[in-house]
């Protein structure tokens, strides 16, 4: 199932997912763009009650819309590093080392579909994967933005690097501050999960690693403010560097 107003919508609209049927509150202004869309790629659309949609997302988020949706296909790895190398492009890639917070995963998501970021990749145990709650996280980003999975971050670290992508990753123990890297080229970005941060295993297969600075009393950053920082310096350095203001 995927739930809430944008990401329905944007279900809708991406074609991404097929969307078997959609369950709404009612037929009222609120939900007349929605059950729009759904009827013009003829997704039949039925009328619940509140309790039914409560009991099919026990949360009650849903803003009185559920969609039944087939479940999204991970991307191949290949793919993804295909689509960030055609000419023209400068691949900006995230990895993410163990994020298990769906709402994290999935505000990255939205966070990295906004920046230009041409694919994510999350490792295959010990983290999250593509579920409704993420989808209702991301806003409708998870429809855009595609998701890789790997059985070895290192691995596809060391890939990276021979594809000629830099790899940076984020610890609060390095001694550079993120604003010290150089965005401009080919990179990828390793932000770790909750908790623990980014394993040594994986910081060690990185070309450098960087901070953010902190001056309160907090000792860290929520995963996904960190990304959101750290994504929008590059999208800063690249558009300084092509002319353009942020």
């Amino acid at each position: 199932m995927i739930y809430g107003l944008h990401a329905v919508r944007e279900a809708l609209r991406a074609g991404v997912r097929p969307i078997q049927r959609l369950l709404v509150l009612g037929t009222d202004r609120q939900f007349g763009e929605i059950s729009r869309l759904a009827r013009e790629q003829r997704v039949p659309v039925r009328v619940e009650p509140r309790a039914a949609l409560d009991r099919l997302v026990p949360s009650g988020h849903h803003q009185g819309v559920v969609g039944v949706v087939a479940a999204k296909a991970y991307a191949e790895p290949d793919d993804i590093l295909a689509s960030a190398q055609v000419e023209g492009q400068t691949p900006l890639l995230v990895l993410l080392d163990g994020v298990e917070d769906p709402h994290n995963l999935g505000a990255i998501l939205r966070t990295a579909e906004a920046s230009g970021v041409q694919g994510v990749f999350i490792p295959e145990r010990r983290a999250v994967g593509l579920t409704s709650v993420v989808a209702k996280a991301s806003a409708g980003a998870v429809d855009y933005m595609p998701v890789g999975r790997v059985p070895n971050l290192s691995r596809l670290i060391e890939r990276l690097q021979d594809a000629g992508i830099w790899v940076y990753a984020l610890d609060a123990e390095a001694p550079k501050a993120y604003t010290e890297l150089d965005f401009s080229g080919p990179v990828a970005l390793v932000f770790g999960g909750e908790g623990t941060g980014v394993r040594p295993g994986v910081r060690d297969a990185c070309d450098e690693a960087a901070h953010i600075p902190m001056l309160g009393k907090v000792s860290s950053l929520n995963v996904s403010a960190s990304a959101a920082i750290v994504l929008y310096e590059a999208l800063r350095q690249r558009r300084e560097g092509a002319g353009k203001k942020l």
